[in-house]
């Protein structure tokens, strides 16, 4: 088959399409016919080797896709059916092997290159809002990058839930696509201080930077408050006051999708479909596709993403798929 494979380890977009083995679906896996893969930015960690992937997983990029099982391994499932896919790697290429428990049925009204932009998404957003800050309605969250496509999901869930929503993005343009998926409160972190303008009242924080934040969401967080970090765009290493964590009894989680179990990965999956899909089918949640690509141009995907430019999910349609979104 074709797949995107990094060929000079010491330029993270010399991505392309060269011709690898063909996985074979192991004990409780199927084999998906590739139709769309999702991009994220782990996929440029990945990409600058930060960000290997789990031990057996596909060494090849990518975190998402839809497509269509064309062999059934021992699962029961039917050849031919059409599904979502979340992943440990593999994506960007034509064929992959997928754990039965990691397929999600095709939102009620999507196409396979809408679902495959919604999946690694959604997983995050319910198994960190509410598997882990049980967030409810009447909170306050405060979403980080809310234009992004962790973002731009997280507002509507959150909003979903009865919650209050916050968001910070860094330009007007973003902030407006924030505020037409439901956000309350817009900050533009490049002028304002949003530590000084929401201090003491967040429920819960979702933060993809990490360390350039971690004082600033102290501040921010309310008594009983939650920290739940994602992402670490602001570094790796900061100071940390046990002084206000223990005067406001602050919570800090930090969690990764990646490399929790397969039987983590399918509780999350089937949390997520019997919650957040029937939003799908009603439109309460939307997906938001900035462009979809061809798979043969995974390294423009990944030079746009990194641009900082880009509102929501990129996609990459494989082979003869024509480009929608």
């Amino acid at each position: 088959m074709k797949a995107i494979q990094l060929t000079n380890n010491d330029d993270p977009h010399s991505l392309a399409l060269v011709e690898v083995d063909t996985p074979t679906p192991g004990p409780g896996e199927v084999l998906l016919k590739v139709h769309a893969a999702g991009v994220n930015r782990a996929d440029l960690l990945q990409a600058r080797g930060h960000y290997p992937p789990p031990p057996g997983a596909s060494e090849i990029i990518g975190l998402e896709c839809a497509g269509t099982i064309v062999d059934s391994g021992d699962t029961g499932r039917k050849v031919g059916e059409k599904v979502g896919a979340l992943l440990a790697g593999g994506a960007y290429a034509e064929y992959v092997a997928v754990p039965e428990g990691q397929l999600l049925p095709i939102p009620a009204g999507y196409s396979l290159t809408e679902a495959a932009s919604v999946i690694e998404v959604a997983c995050t957003v319910w198994s960190n809002l509410v598997m882990t800050a049980n967030l409810h309605s009447g909170q306050r969250i405060l979403i980080h990058g809310g234009a992004g496509g962790i973002g731009t999901f997280a507002i509507q869930v959150a909003k979903a839930l009865g919650a209050q929503v916050a968001v910070t993005a860094g330009s007007p343009e973003k902030l407006e696509v924030c505020r037409e998926y439901g956000a309350d409160i817009l900050i533009n972190y490049r002028e304002q201080d949003f530590a000084a303008e929401l201090k003491n009242s967040c429920d819960v924080i979702l933060d993809i930077i990490g360390a350039k934040y971690l004082k600033d969401n102290l501040k921010a967080l309310a008594t009983d408050g939650q920290l739940v970090t994602i992402g670490l765009q602001g570094g790796t290493k900061a100071e940390l006051n046990m002084g206000v964590l223990l005067a406001k009894r602050l919570a800090l989680r930090g969690t990764t999708l990646r490399s929790r179990s397969v039987e983590k990965k399918s509780e999350i999956v089937a949390e997520t479909v019997r919650h957040v899909w029937p939003w799908l089918a009603d439109g309460t949640v939307r997906h938001h596709i900035h462009k979809v690509l061809p798979l043969g141009e995974a390294a423009r995907a990944h030079i746009l993403l990194d641009s900082g430019e880009v509102t929501g999910k990129l996609v990459l349609e494989i082979g003869e798929n024509s480009s929608e979104g």
